[in-house]
């Protein structure tokens, strides 16, 4: 099992255009990349994170995707887990790339959060918090599902909204659209950050120039992190993405090598006019 750091709670204020007033002040707590699958995250710091959420008395909890690995099998038991998530107007979430291999499991996925009254938004619009604010849920970027015009183009332009993205790279395509603040994951951070310099992952092209073609392919590490995204700049925190908004959480889960100088993460967001 992979040994992770303690949770960290990172508190963020984040201005949103047209906030209406009575919504100055909400807290909305950003949880993602679980991975549950018996290896990548412990039920220790799944519970943890679960302890720090309720603490912050939020009025809405969204979880940006890849609650699982390759199997939806612990589906139901995540869920148990997650049915302990306190939150004023609801839990709601997209499904990450993890999500959704093979096929069948985004279905499986999505029937067994609704036991624990965790709502994911496929292509929709839902409005927990009134009619002042949307929260849009889109299928992962990778998935054929992705298809922002008709969601986003359904909602007033004076109308504030969040996005739930899972994966940072989508926010290039967001820029058509008004999106006061996108939510995503799906970067764990880098999980291997050096002081100073940042995560690991950023400089792979760097190394990897200096690594002899003929055995890139062979080094799992470089081969692997380049496929997650294009836009390591956004592997972490806030982001100003033209004139939209990004915040990309560290998530809960880890793969190889572990987390070193990048904790798991509870985003406390509060919206501000």
């Amino acid at each position: 099992m992979i040994i992770s750091e303690p949770v960290k709670v990172e508190n963020i204020a984040i201005a949103i255009s047209n906030l209406p007033a009575c919504l100055s002040g909400t807290k909305i707590v950003q949880l993602s990349d679980l991975h549950y699958d018996g290896i990548r995250l412990s039920d220790d710091t799944l519970n943890r994170a679960i302890e720090l959420s309720n603490e912050a008395n939020p009025e809405l909890v969204v979880i940006t995707g890849d609650f699982v690995t390759d199997d939806p099998t612990p589906i139901a038991k995540l869920a148990r887990h997650l049915s302990q998530l306190r939150s004023k107007s609801g839990v709601f979430g997209c499904l990450g790339n993890h999500d959704l291999i093979p096929d069948s499991t985004g279905r499986r996925i999505i029937d067994g959060l609704k036991q624990a009254g965790v709502e994911i938004l496929w292509n929709q619009v839902a409005y927990p918090l009134g009619s002042g604010l949307a929260i849009v849920g889109l299928p992962d970027f990778w998935s054929p599902e992705f298809k922002p015009a008709p969601v986003l183009e359904s909602i007033p332009d004076r109308l504030p909204r969040i996005v739930l993205s899972h994966n940072p790279d989508s926010a290039k395509v967001l820029k058509r659209w008004r999106v006061d603040l996108q939510l995503s994951g799906h970067t764990h951070g880098g999980q291997v950050v050096i002081p100073n310099y940042g995560p690991l992952v950023s400089l792979l092209p760097k190394i990897s120039r200096k690594v002899p073609r003929s055995l890139r392919n062979h080094l799992p590490y470089i081969r692997d992190c380049a496929k997650v995204t294009k836009n390591w700049k956004w592997s972490e925190g806030w982001h100003q993405v033209d004139r939209n908004q990004l915040y990309v959480n560290r998530g809960l889960g880890s793969y190889l090598p572990g987390r070193i100088n990048c904790p798991p993460e509870v985003t406390v967001i509060t919206l501000e006019q």
